[in-house]
């Protein structure tokens, strides 16, 4: 690990923010590597333990200090985030060396509640008070705007019922979807305007929606035919059982979704099946998702789908003939998901690392042989070159006998 970061940080570093599995011996061979810039990489690594980060709160560099506030990257940081990046204690050492990093952990997730609020007290800041009403004269020079966003911003709760009808019927399509989404308007007031929400278009919550702890307004919404409601509904952390469970069958995808990414209580089948319906980049998310279960996932490997069979490799009770089959897959993401897998033979192992769909894959296989690693970047400079150049990069043939391990 430490030659490939020495010689191959631009290559490697990706790798190390999401590692999955870190041992104590790994952890402290970066944690003491010169390079500051290393340090703040393991600082954010997404699975490293919180009492292997916490090693680092004595490092001299501010920049690892500032990634460590920071906590992991962001998007992993999710309302069912399992645990802290940090203990308690390492969050209270930071601020004792560096008590400018307030504003830092200020907008960190990870920080605990018990410290956020010992550092900030309810009351400190004061809240904002209520917006005033609009003037007459404000809300009609926001009504007749030219600019379609200023129009779309009028839509706010202050504005008049009369000016608000007027928006109704915009011609702009995103000023009457703001408008068919306030809090008074009825179903049939809300169908009466030309709005549009297609599956793949994104829209803003009603904020209204996303935070309510009414459970009147909640099931309004979640109930509602217009889908950015549900879609906001759906973003609401205090929604009740009945509700998650009604909107876990509803006909939009983004609905669903967005009750996965919100929800750590979803089914697990409404995980599984969200993640094989998606085509979002956060999709994989959804693997780590609390309800999702792994075991029983061998069930999939005579679906259809390849996307389906793949996650076979998650199954920790899959049997090692599975496995292998599933690495002749015809499919070559299936063949891929297979190839990091330890139940594969070694000899297998090496057999998808000569092939160029896989070899990315099966270098993260346990079972590689450590001479192999080392020949692998011993020629870095040769490979860098033929992948340039488009020509194939075959592996096999590179590797004695006397590499492979004593037991096939």
């Amino acid at each position: 690990m430490r030659r490939l970061v020495d010689e191959q940080l631009k290559e490697a570093g990706y790798a190390l923010t999401f590692r999955k599995e870190w041992t104590d011996a790994q952890f402290e061979a970066l944690a003491t590597h010169p390079d500051g810039k290393v340090r703040e990489m393991l600082a954010q690594a997404v699975h490293v333990t919180p009492e292997q980060r916490a090693r680092l709160v004595e490092d001299p560099e501010p920049g690892v200090l500032r990634a460590l506030a920071e906590g992991p990257d962001w998007f992993l940081a999710w309302t069912w985030a399992p645990q802290p990046a940090l203990p308690t204690w390492a969050y209270e050492r930071l601020l004792e060396r560096k008590p400018r990093l307030e504003l830092v952990l200020a907008d960190c997730p990870w920080l605990p509640q018990d410290l956020r609020a010992r550092l900030w007290p309810p009351g400190s800041p004061p809240a904002p008070a209520d917006e005033p009403p609009l003037e007459r004269r404000e809300a009609e020079a926001q009504a007749g705007a030219d600019n379609e966003s200023t129009r779309v911003a009028a839509a706010d709760p202050r504005l008049p019922a009369d000016l608000v009808a007027r928006l109704a019927v915009d011609p702009s399509p995103a000023v009457r979807l703001a408008v068919s989404m306030r809090p008074e308007l009825s179903e049939e007031q809300r169908a009466a305007i030309d709005y549009h929400v297609g599956r793949d278009d994104r829209i803003r919550p009603a904020r209204w929606a996303t935070d309510t702890r009414d459970p009147e307004i909640q099931r309004r919404c979640g109930f509602s035919a217009h889908i950015g409601l549900r879609r906001s509904a759906a973003c609401n952390p205090h929604l009740t059982p009945d509700l998650i469970a009604a909107l876990a069958t509803d006909d939009d995808f983004a609905v669903r979704l967005l009750l996965c990414e919100h929800h750590p209580n979803v089914a697990s089948e409404t995980v599984l099946n969200t993640y094989l319906e998606a085509t979002t980049m956060t999709r994989g998310r959804l693997l780590h998702h609390p309800s999702f279960q792994r075991v029983g996932l061998a069930r999939l490997a005579d679906s259809p789908d390849p996307q389906a069979r793949a996650l076979v490799a998650l199954d920790p009770e899959a049997a090692p003939k599975l496995i292998e089959r599933l690495s002749n897959d015809p499919h070559p993401m299936v063949r891929e998901w297979m190839a990091g897998d330890p139940r594969l033979s070694p000899r297998r192992v090496l057999e998808l690392f000569d092939d160029p769909a896989t070899a990315g894959a099966a270098a993260a296989n346990p079972h590689l042989p450590v001479p192999v690693m080392h020949s692998v970047l011993t020629d870095a400079a040769t490979l860098a070159d033929e992948v340039i150049e488009d020509k194939p990069t075959v592996y096999l043939g590179r590797w004695s006998p006397d590499q492979l391990p004593d037991e096939d």
